[in-house]
């Protein structure tokens, strides 16, 4: 069951100086908030974590943590006042102004949901590592989650070559053997649909997965024939499990607006119901993604669904509720919804041939 907080988030208890800075990470990013802010509390995690044992706390009492790289005077305060054992006054402020819930409606679907089929770490243009993203997912009730990174061809975002997907599946194999029982951690990747519905990655790659999430990130303006079939082939493709924010618009950020791409929803549609492919709910405000009406209409064909955050950073995660907000509107049935089923159900319907 997914949380929209963790307990900690929620009190005045103390914690140590790494959490105190992590919580107030996490709800930065939950809030969008700008990256530069973010960061300075990354940062000073980064420069604690390195630092021996005590080291924090005898600096706190000295007040020589500004001296360290990467601490500045927020970052110095929260830690000084969690170094004491006290609540730091900065967190508690983050707390009251954006520690609320995101949206109103969908509670109930949120705290069914068990996982993520889409989220990127500082190895493609995520902003976080790959143990940071596990460890927030856990704290949020994940009982899996799955590491979807970009393929080659977004090399704006530093898509994964072969090569270094093999690394990062090694990786993702020893932390999902490292957490022990109770949370999977699958091998995933958002791999792009280039112009003629092929992926953006070899088949011997894609067959080490565990899902495939599907997105077109290029050429978005193109003509409605083309890109309908282009969607097709990528969907009756056996290796893609989930079709990502398939219009592709942008609503509102710093990104500013783009309009949906043009395609026959209904052929699309069609193709995911016969083929099992999910429809992805994508929860990031900014993309809102299918628009309300495609929702519907994915419904009423006998499409599934996966609600997804996309997120970027540790925070976005609990961003799925405002998918679940717009799923419950609409009416979705949860048993539509792969991301509310447990970890078994979720690899045998990713991989039925058993295999990665």
């Amino acid at each position: 069951m997914v949380r929209a907080l963790t307990p900690a988030a929620q009190g005045t208890e103390a914690l140590d100086p790494i959490e105190a800075l992590r919580r107030v990470a996490f709800l930065l990013e939950r809030s969008r908030a700008g990256t530069y802010r973010v960061e300075a509390f990354r940062n000073a995690v980064k420069t604690l974590k390195t630092l021996p044992a005590g080291d924090v706390e005898q600096r706190a009492a000295a007040g020589t943590l500004q001296e360290l790289s990467g601490v500045g005077k927020s970052t110095a305060a929260v830690i000084e006042a969690a170094a004491r054992g006290e609540h730091p006054a900065y967190l508690s402020a983050l707390e009251e102004k954006v520690g609320g819930p995101l949206t109103t409606g969908g509670e109930e679907l949120y705290a069914a949901l068990q996982g993520d089929c889409h989220l990127h770490s500082d190895w493609s243009d995520g902003g976080s590592p790959i143990d940071e993203m596990v460890l927030t997912g856990l704290e949020l009730g994940h009982s899996w989650m799955v590491l979807t990174d970009h393929s080659p061809q977004l090399r704006v975002a530093n898509g994964l070559t072969a090569e270094r997907l093999a690394q990062q599946i090694a990786i993702v194999d020893a932390i999902d053997r490292g957490v022990g029982e109770g949370f999977s951690f699958f091998k995933g990747i958002e791999v792009d649909i280039l112009d003629d519905g092929s992926l953006d990655q070899t088949p011997e790659m894609l067959a080490r997965l565990d899902l495939v999430t599907a997105s077109v990130h290029s050429k978005l303006r193109m003509n409605a024939a083309p890109m309908t079939k282009r969607m097709i082939t990528a969907v009756r493709n056996p290796r893609v499990n989930v079709l990502g924010h398939c219009t592709g618009r942008l609503v509102e950020g710093s990104r500013g607006t783009r309009p949906q791409s043009d395609f026959d929803a209904h052929a699309v549609f069609e193709a995911c119901a016969e083929t099992g492919t999910a429809v992805e709910i994508n929860s990031r405000p900014e993309r809102c993604d299918p628009p309300d009406e495609l929702i519907s209409l994915a419904m009423e064909l006998g499409c599934m669904f996966a609600i997804d955050s996309d997120a970027h950073a540790p925070g976005q995660l609990d961003m799925k509720a405002y998918g679940c907000e717009r799923a419950a509107r609409l009416g979705i049935p949860a048993e539509r919804i792969v991301t509310t089923w447990d970890a078994q159900r979720l690899r045998e319907w990713a991989r039925p041939d058993g295999a990665a």
